[in-house]
């Protein structure tokens, strides 16, 4: 098959024609009762590598030499490991490890002898999905960089200027626009065109060949293989791509179904992706369903009808607020299923999620400055992007968690996998559980043990699979500057070279960091210590400054002071505790009393 995906559909051979038990394929109504066909975000999100040598226009020139090097090198069953992968690519062992530890993170579907660490083996055409992918180039935003709060905000050139000057969550807030901004609708659009241009090549690399027949009608699609394609994309309603389709429908489990030629699984899946991309087009010219569902326009952007659930600032945002806003709920309607909670646009304002408030299994926060964010629920993946002077605790995050484009942010994490991406003046407080992954253009990056708890916490972590005695914070796994996936993610003319890794936070600075009581519900097992252990530098500098607190309230017990002396001591306590407030940015805890 060509590099470039055919324009038109081979004409199927009757000879590789379904049998009568197969319906043919139809193209869908885009009607709104219709499911539709979805790109899977968390691929897109949390499964590409900043690696330029898989991040080709054309993948199929490196991936179709290695299909039958990967087949002939798998075991029966078509499994490999991070050793055979690393013989096949010829990258270096930690590499294709990290790899499969990506690809675990991101499978549609629970792959046991792979494991959720990445660790075994993996099936060979999931691997092929993968490395495929990365050739995807994110959607670039238009840039406002005229814009005079943008100078004023970010004055300086940087990497940030490209996709931050879009981006800054200050900018977002005063100017209550985001048209520069890709909404969810248009990244996913971008990500089905993206399939739909390459899907052909796709089959391709999954394909088995018939022997005697030439040509594209040589090509066939097993149901075993068709299954990985979900690994790419799903329905709405959360169909999986093989309930959807009419293939295979009606085979016999104890018999091994006739394979499907390619071209025509080729043609019914280029028709739902079409109508999925009309859909959308239509859904923007005509009336916006937020609007007729009577949610109001939220400051921070607009609501996208895809969403399942957003949060927002009204429009007189303020200090201090704690209530689900914006919320959608179109579970009837099977056009509008997902699988995301975002919370987004906040400024000066104290936000908290509990289970009960978390629709799906992922979450976002984006645009967030000088907040305080607590999820305190588990979730599988977590975003935090365009952030700034905020803090951010996530509570478990089962599968993956993305920092990217934020500034003078602390976030604490207890997480599976974490991925730092073009990032400065941050601290990560992290109980994870693999190397932290550092890509793109970072600055003053500092990395510290998880230092918090709340009454749910072991819970949350045991529901998500995470190890509290396996914690990696220390490790980075640092890549690239260049990201081969964004275009705007580093400084134009530069060459790739090693991002700049982190630097471990001085025990002597190292503070626990206490979520209020009143957040959490009461459990029967409270969690009421930190479940992950510190290293015994940290644990020392604890000691160190619990003894020395003890002595000071003692000493200040111990003081024999008319009234006058003790009024003047009190307000110079209370002056230095504001101060630190200040200086550390722990006075962003007091926004939910002011919200009370």
């Amino acid at each position: 098959m060509n590099p470039d995906p055919p324009e038109t559909t081979p004409e199927i051979s009757s000879e590789m024609a379904p049998e009568p038990s197969t319906p043919p394929p139809s193209a869908p109504s885009t009607s709104i009762s219709a499911p539709l066909l979805r790109p899977r975000r968390e691929v897109f999100d949390h499964g590409l590598l900043p690696v330029p040598k898989f991040s080709l226009p054309d993948p199929l020139t490196l991936l179709s030499p290695l299909k039958p090097k990967l087949s002939e090198g798998c075991s029966p069953s078509h499994r490999i490991n991070a050793a055979s992968l690393a013989d096949f690519l010829q990258i270096s062992t930690e590499t294709s490890s990290l790899i499969l530890q990506t690809l675990a993170g991101v499978l549609h579907c629970e792959d046991k002898d792979l494991g959720v660490d990445g660790e075994g083996t993996a099936d060979f055409r999931d691997v092929l999905l993968f490395l495929y992918v990365q050739g995807y180039k994110r959607l670039v935003p238009r840039a406002n960089k005229d814009s005079p709060v943008v100078n004023e905000v970010w004055p300086h050139a940087s990497a940030f200027d490209g996709y931050l000057s879009a981006l800054s969550p200050i900018q977002l807030v005063r100017s209550n626009s985001r048209k520069f901004v890709p909404s969810q609708s248009d990244e996913e659009a971008h990500q089905l065109s993206y399939l739909q241009k390459h899907i052909a090549n796709i089959l391709s690399l999954l394909s088995d060949t018939l022997e005697g027949v030439e040509g594209d009608d040589a090509l066939v699609i097993t149901q075993d293989t068709f299954g990985h394609l979900g690994f790419l994309m799903q329905f709405s309603e959360g169909l999986s791509i093989t309930q959807a389709s009419p293939f295979f429908a009606n085979s016999d489990p104890d018999m091994p179904a006739a394979p499907i030629p390619a071209s025509q699984i080729h043609e019914w899946i280029s028709q739902q992706i079409t109508a999925s991309l009309e859909y959308a087009t239509e859904k923007e010219k005509g009336p916006s369903p937020l609007k007729e569902a009577s949610v109001p326009n939220v400051s921070g952007g607009n609501a996208d009808t895809d969403i399942t659930m957003v949060d927002a600032p009204p429009t007189n945002s303020g200090a201090g607020s704690n209530n689900s806003r914006g919320q959608l709920n179109n579970g009837s309607n099977p056009t509008y299923y997902r699988n995301q909670t975002f919370v987004e646009g906040f400024s000066k304002a104290s936000v908290v999620k509990h289970p009960g408030d978390i629709k799906g299994h992922s979450i976002k926060v984006l645009n967030c400055h000088d907040s305080m964010i607590y999820i305190l629920a588990p979730v599988s993946y977590a975003t935090v992007y365009g952030c700034s002077d905020a803090t951010i605790v996530l509570g478990a995050v089962g599968k993956a968690v993305k920092i990217e484009h934020c500034e003078r942010v602390q976030i604490v994490a207890a997480t599976k996998r974490i991925c730092i991406a073009n990032c400065r003046e941050c601290i990560f407080y992290l109980g994870v559980n693999q190397k932290p992954l550092i890509v793109g253009d970072n600055h003053k990056l500092q990395v510290a043990p998880f230092n918090t708890y709340y009454a749910q916490l072991g819970q949350h972590l045991a529901q998500s699979g995470i190890n509290p005695n396996e914690n990696k914070w220390d490790q980075p796994f640092v890549l690239g500057m260049v990201d081969p996936h964004d275009a705007l993610s580093h400084p134009a003319g530069v060459s790739d070279a090693q991002s700049e890794s982190s630097t471990c936070l001085d025990p002597d600075l190292f503070t626990n960091f206490l979520i209020p009581s009143w957040f959490c519900p009461e459990v029967s097992e409270p969690t009421i210590m930190n479940p992950f252990v510190l290293p015994e530098a940290y644990r020392e500098a604890q000691k160190k400054k619990e003894v020395n607190l003890a002595g000071t309230e003692q000493t200040i017990r111990s003081l024999q002071l008319d009234e006058n002396k003790k009024r003047d001591l009190a307000c110079a306590l209370h002056a230095q505790f504001k101060d630190w407030l200040y200086s550390s940015g722990n006075i962003r805890q007091l926004y939910c009393l002011q919200a009370d």
